[in-house]
């Protein structure tokens, strides 16, 4: 049996115990399996490692502060499951980089997968953990109070997080993928979770629920159609993300490739 069965078997357990535990659905789950079958594919193991510390410690930190985040759940699109959408906003650009360097191997690829996954933990590690802070977030970049859970706010707590995030991720890729430069990698992971505030505060669409007034992210809530007062229409959480992302990959892609 080849290297890619074995890939495939354990993104299927790992994807099972994430379906199991209620963190991913059903259609989550099998795009975990094909994203992680073909990172595998392209990074070996330690590909594999880099992903599931991501999807580890994003659901440890999603599930901390359950009692507070819940008052923000009516702000956001969806719940705490992830689909299959979030999963390709987040791994996505991790699975075509995976896919150049099966068709082109270089170990330049190695170096931007870490990024890319770097970028995508330090947003979700920002998100997670931010959401914690006593203190009220603040629009960015005009720095104005406004509500937990306003896409594009930010925290002191959150923007510590999302530096943490970086760095834990470059780490893992320095020790399992052996990418190098690591602080230069952790920068443009870290600079990935500026780029998702800034477009999240400038450009994703916003909606307002005409029945309780409250702004959200939802196209229905309280029961009725709300009404589009900011943003681009097609510009989501998941379309801010997976350009956020490959923003990331593509601005080290000129430092980082020789």
């Amino acid at each position: 049996m080849g290297d890619e069965w074995w890939y495939a078997a354990a993104s299927a357990l790992a994807a099972g115990g994430g379906w199991l535990l209620r963190l991913l659905t059903v259609s989550g789950a099998a795009a975990a399996v094909g994203v992680g079958t073909l990172v595998g594919c392209g990074f070996s193991w330690g590909g594999l490692w880099l992903l599931g510390l991501f999807f580890a410690s994003s659901s440890f930190f999603s599930h901390a502060g359950k009692r507070k985040k819940a008052k923000m759940a009516g702000k956001l699109a969806k719940g705490g499951r992830r689909d299959a959408v979030q999963v390709f906003a987040n791994g996505g650009v991790p699975a075509v980089l995976a896919l150049l360097a099966l068709l082109r191997p270089d170990p330049v690829w190695n170096e931007l997968f870490v990024v890319a996954v770097a970028a995508a933990n330090a947003d979700t590690w920002a998100s997670e953990i931010g959401a914690l802070s006593r203190r009220p977030p603040r629009a960015w970049p005009s720095f104005r109070p406004v509500e937990a859970g306003t896409s594009g706010a930010v925290t002191p707590l959150g923007t510590a997080a999302s530096l943490a995030g970086a760095l834990f991720i470059a780490a893992a890729g320095a020790h399992f993928l052996h990418a190098a430069p690591f602080f230069t990698i952790a920068l443009f992971g870290w600079l990935g979770s500026w780029l998702d505030t800034w477009l999240g505060a400038a450009w994703q669409s916003v909606y307002r629920c005409p029945v309780c007034g409250a702004a959200t992210e939802r196209k229905r809530h309280c029961g009725r159609k709300t009404i589009h007062v900011k943003g681009w229409r097609w510009l989501d959480n998941d379309a801010v993300n997976a350009l956020s992302v490959a923003g990331a990959v593509l601005a080290a892609t000129f430092v980082l490739v020789r």
